[in-house]
């Protein structure tokens, strides 16, 4: 039977990114202990025995989910693999395993951008939790970029005109207005925002204005 990492090893070209729990540590025996953990409550889950090992997989090819990280790992500890993460701009959520002597270290990850810290020795259910919260968390931030595409997607589709029109409709002005500044008739403007709402998929000027703050446009 297929695990979840070798189906996610084994992906053909232009499939998606399976969501899982990318867990990082170097001892096999916790790797292996971890990763039964998981997937006994149904969490997908791939096991690296090293940073760069998860930053080879990183660099092949985008992933989903969350991180879960040791603090103390050789060659490169979980920290330095959290710095080297933030430094690439990966933005999936992580989770350390700390011992008592490492919630400082742990904390401070927390200040880098890190979701969350569990002391050993942990609880089997509450990581499990902290995980689901995790994975849930980065699939909404997920399906909020792909929205964001999308939009970024039919803006793009505007022509020049239809641009320049959008522009003043989110900014309230009216159609006469709008006629006067770009010189043309009042029954062009409406055909144009007649297309450019039908393009984007809005049914308002407030609904324009909306989308075009999501998207940083001015």
């Amino acid at each position: 039977m297929t695990s979840p990492e070798d189906s996610a090893r084994h992906r053909g070209a232009g499939q998606a990114p399976v969501p899982m729990v990318h867990l990082v540590d170097d001892e096999a025996a916790v790797r292996d202990a971890l990763a039964f953990l998981l997937r006994s409550h149904g969490l997908a889950a791939r096991a690296y025995a090293s940073g760069p090992e998860l930053l080879a997989a990183l660099e092949a090819g985008p992933l989903r989910g969350c991180i879960l990280l040791d603090v103390r790992m050789e060659p490169m500890s979980g920290l330095q693999l959290h710095d080297e993460l933030v430094a690439r701009g990966v933005t999936l959520p992580v989770i350390f395993l700390s011992g008592h002597g490492d919630i400082p270290m742990a904390v401070d990850a927390l200040h880098k951008g890190a979701l969350d810290f569990v002391e050993k020795p942990f609880s089997d259910e509450s990581l499990v939790q902290r995980l689901e919260r995790a994975l849930k968390l980065e699939a909404a931030h997920a399906s909020a970029r792909t929205d964001r595409e999308r939009e970024a997607a039919r803006l793009a589709a505007l022509t020049e005109r239809e641009h320049e029109v959008m522009l003043r409709v989110a900014a309230g002005r009216l159609n006469k207005v709008i006629a006067d500044e770009l010189h043309i008739s009042v029954r062009t403007v409406e055909v144009h925002r007649a297309r450019v709402f039908a393009k984007l998929g809005v049914r308002s000027a407030a609904e324009v204005a909306s989308l075009l703050a999501r998207l940083n446009v001015g």
